[in-house]
């Protein structure tokens, strides 16, 4: 079943969903590998369940979405690495998907997606690919998957058959700045609609990366000087520039980064704490008022104590409470401390 974790206090796009658990894309920087062995690849959620969560059956932690929210496809593993040849979950949901035009963004570097069977249900999918791919100097790092040169011929393709390619640019390393520009045009030619960049987020403290929450990352004054400089050559080639970076959300074209504003269909969550800290619009649903709406976010604390403190509370409430309770941690995370 499709399900939300810790995202939904920062994503406009927070119900995850994997038709695999485990990649053999083995790229070296997978921040899922921290915690588990990716190589161990097997089935993961079914046609089936994501039919169920279609037709409404949200359960506890879901309560608060009461519309079509956009389910993002692909968080923690890529539903079309060649395991999808022998196990076909992920042909299976396209065809649902396709059946019930339920909105969707699928995250991917598997060619197998440009096939032809595959191609021709996206086609009649309401969706928008991203391709995660920021240059042939990480093809070394992606050893599993196919190269960049690969995939922008994957772009080339899919723009003709879906409603946006995205081209996701992370995670993003600054010694690549010159490639990652040098590339703006090719993207626009290839029949991109934008790019999201987002930097690299490191386990280990190396040079002036700082700390911010669990990771090691660029200062903010690194990445925006860079980001800054993208975005204007981005615009030059008429490409959107979206930006995956908590601390610098506000510099994209949009503040949800997923690359859905103004696609009809496509209604993500703006009410969560990234909108709220950068005074944005928010929307609150007759769902975010209900008692015991809030129930993901106690799911989010460790502690019987944390998980209390939401209960009966409405989503509405209980995001504020989030803030205020955490707000040096969200002030960190969001570049506002």
């Amino acid at each position: 079943m499709p399900s939300c974790g810790s995202q939904v206090v920062l994503c406009d796009v927070p119900i995850r969903f994997d038709t695999y658990k485990g990649c053999s894309h083995a790229c070296k920087y997978c921040f899922v590998q921290r915690k588990k062995d990716i190589s161990d690849i097997d089935k993961g959620e079914t046609a089936k369940a994501l039919e169920n969560f279609i037709n409404g059956h949200r359960g506890n932690d879901l309560s608060w979405c009461d519309w079509n929210i956009p389910i993002h496809w692909g968080g923690m593993s890529d539903p079309f690495q060649p395991a999808e040849k022998r196990y076909r979950l992920s042909y299976e949901c396209l065809k649902v998907l396709a059946k019930t035009q339920y909105p969707f963004i699928v995250s991917t570097k598997g060619k197998l997606i440009v096939e032809k069977e595959y191609l021709d249900l996206l086609s009649k999918c309401n969706c928008v690919v991203q391709i995660s791919m920021i240059c042939s100097q990480y093809d070394k790092l992606e050893l599993g998957a196919p190269s960049y040169e690969e995939r922008l011929e994957m772009c080339k393709i899919l723009s003709k058959k879906v409603k946006r390619v995205i081209v996701r640019i992370q995670p993003y390393m600054t010694q690549v700045f010159k490639d990652v520009k040098d590339n703006m045009k090719r993207l626009s030619e290839a029949g991109v609609y934008g790019v999201v960049v987002e930097g690299m987020k490191f386990a280990k403290k190396r040079g002036k990366l700082i700390k911010v929450g669990g990771d090691f990352v660029y200062p903010k004054e690194v990445l925006q000087k860079d980001f800054i400089q993208l975005k204007e050559e981005a615009h030059k080639y008429g490409l959107k520039f979206y930006c995956g970076e908590n601390r610098l959300r506000t510099l994209g074209d949009a503040m949800c980064c997923c690359g859905i504003e103004n696609l009809e269909g496509f209604k993500g969550n703006s009410y969560n704490i990234c909108h709220l800290i950068n005074n944005k619009e928010t929307e609150v649903t007759a769902s975010m008022k209900e008692k015991e709406s809030a129930n993901i976010l106690g799911r989010m604390k460790q502690t019987t104590l944390g998980k209390l403190k939401y209960k009966g509370q409405t989503f509405e409430d209980g995001m504020k409470a989030e803030y205020i309770d955490n707000k040096e941690l969200y002030d960190t995370i969001f570049g506002k401390s």
